[in-house]
């Protein structure tokens, strides 16, 4: 197949790639499909993305052309999957855009930790966890600097959900173990008292995700353009640098369904290069940078 892939014969989407094995229609049948399965747009300059991220599925599949693969999708969906998770791009950290934690630690968490410790149901959501460093983050600074109320919030009723569209990302996250050196920006003390040393291959130095926050989450592979099986609201989500993906129709509907999946107050979090527009200011009130409250009137 390597051979195939290598033939050049006239204009080509990719250079040095046949356009009988990829060409500009294959391209725009895979933005199509990209685009109504899951909102992402792919633009002209993803053509050489797009070929390097299906071209191993492709060659895996036997087949000689993307042309036949993309056909051979229909019906197909656990292939199909594998095409989403590899056109989807999966980058974070942790302690990423750390505005939101401070503001969620000092507006958001006191509410939330008055409301665990008298046995009410908090509830958080990362929508696009990726490979999870958001969502330990995020609970990290939840349970907070002292080891004995952290444990009693961790036994009250908090659940969080972390989902993604990606399975590998979800694998990842649920391994929840890191390079020791990717933690480090961190507070250490929430750094020493939530991980555990660990091991990688090869002796490599990581940082496990203690038990005791592994326990609180519930990771689930969601497709934010499909129904959500949630029937009840949340207090806080989170939902960052997933929407640049998007156009305009499409995110404004998104947010509009996170507003509604808030309770009266709650909090939504959403990356820096993103913003409420449409339905949802109706809806949500700005209270920060990229932070907004659903009102309570709404």
């Amino acid at each position: 197949m390597d051979g195939v892939f290598a033939e050049a014969s006239g204009a080509s989407t990719v250079p040095g790639v046949s356009p009988a094995i990829y060409s500009d229609a294959d391209f725009r049948r895979i933005a199509a499909l990209i685009h109504a399965e899951c909102g992402i747009v792919l633009s002209e300059r993803k053509k050489m993305l797009a070929y390097s991220r299906l071209a191993p599925l492709v060659r895996r599949s036997g087949l000689t052309s993307f042309g036949a693969f993309l056909d051979a999708l229909a019906g197909d969906r656990q292939t199909l999957t594998e095409v989403i998770a590899a056109l989807t791009t999966n980058h974070t950290y942790f302690h990423r855009e750390p505005h939101h934690f401070e503001h969620f630690e000092a507006v958001v968490r006191p509410d939330l930790v008055r409301r665990a410790l008298a046995d009410a149901p908090v509830r958080i959501w990362s929508a696009g966890c990726s490979t999870g460093e958001e969502i330990w983050t995020l609970l990290m600074v939840l349970l907070g600097p002292s080891l004995d109320e952290g444990l009693r919030i961790a036994r009250s009723k908090l659940l969080a959900l972390a989902s993604d569209i990606s399975v590998n990302a979800l694998a990842g996250a649920r391994e929840a173990s890191y390079p020791a050196g990717s933690l480090d920006a961190l507070p250490e003390t929430l750094r020493r008292l939530w991980c555990v040393a660990a091991n990688g291959p090869g002796g490599e130095p990581r940082l496990a995700i203690a038990p005791a926050l592994q326990a609180l989450v519930r990771f689930r592979v969601l497709n934010l353009m499909a129904d959500w099986p949630m029937q009840r609201p949340f207090d806080v989500i989170f939902c960052r640098n997933v929407m640049i993906y998007f156009d305009t129709p499409t995110k404004e509907r998104l947010v509009e369904r996170f507003a509604r999946q808030l309770v009266p107050g709650g909090f939504l979090y959403i990356g820096h290069s993103e913003r409420v527009s449409g339905p949802a200011t109706a809806l949500l009130d700005p209270v920060g940078p990229t932070i907004y409250r659903r009102s309570m009137a709404a």
